[in-house]
């Protein structure tokens, strides 16, 4: 194997380890996400697209490479050549095996290696998602609480309004009774003055015929006066 593809095959084999590894179910993608986000991947931001797209192309290369050289030695020309002669024939079959692993990994390490961008873009987009639903979860129980909260405070309010509402209602009640109980007592206040004036007026004209009789007895009274004042001067001549 040539030095160039030992160096594929190498980067093949870190490939797959890389990939065992970002698979591993107990390491979540938060902690992923965080591995990511360290300082240290910020000098090699402003180069990894373009060193990405690098090893694609280099890849490609390689692999189209590799396709030729197996297309060269499939063909049927050298093979019938290598029929009259073994130690050619094994030397063909050789070069074929070298060009179809060779191709295997060229074809693999591409593949693996736009497997692997695949892989961290979806363990961002898990670990954003995470964290999205975390935060709206915390968000969604706020608001059930908050609403639990406030329907609470409803029924309390609403208890309280029918509570006083019993008290206004009991308040009416007790005022309209009170009214009533007044209205009783000024009607007899009522009948209890009528009564009175009654009697007063009765008084009145009680006292008027007094006077009247008075003034009639004082008068006849004046009258036997004179009268006997008139008979006493008539026996003294």
């Amino acid at each position: 194997m040539t030095l160039q593809w030992t160096v594929v095959a190498i980067f093949l084999y870190v490939e797959i380890a890389v990939i065992l590894i970002l698979c591993l179910p107990f390491i979540s993608a938060k902690r992923w996400r965080s591995l990511f986000n360290l300082s240290i991947w910020n000098w090699f931001a402003p180069y990894w697209n373009r060193g990405f797209f690098t090893m694609i192309l280099i890849l490609i290369i390689l692999f189209c490479d590799a396709l030729r050289e197996v297309r060269k030695y499939s063909n049927a020309e050298p093979m019938g050549e290598a029929k009259l002669n073994p130690n050619l024939f094994d030397h063909l079959h050789m070069k074929l095996f070298r060009a179809q692993r060779n191709l295997y990994i060229s074809g693999f390490s591409l593949f693996l290696w736009l497997v692997m961008r695949r892989v961290v873009t979806l363990i961002n987009h898990v670990a954003i998602a995470t964290v999205t639903g975390t935060s709206l979860q915390t968000q969604a129980e706020s608001a059930n609480q908050a609403a639990k909260k406030y329907q609470e405070d409803n029924l309390l309010l609403k208890q309280a309004l029918l509570d006083e509402e019993k008290n206004t209602t009991a308040g009416k009640r007790l005022l309209r009774k009170e009214a009533e109980k007044l209205m009783e007592e000024l009607k007899t206040a009522e009948d209890a003055v009528r009564k009175s004036n009654a009697e007063v007026e009765a008084m009145k004209r009680q006292a008027n015929g007094l006077t009247k009789e008075y003034d009639r007895l004082l008068t006849k009274h004046n009258e036997l006066q004179n009268l006997q004042a008139g008979a006493g001067d008539k026996k003294e001549q």
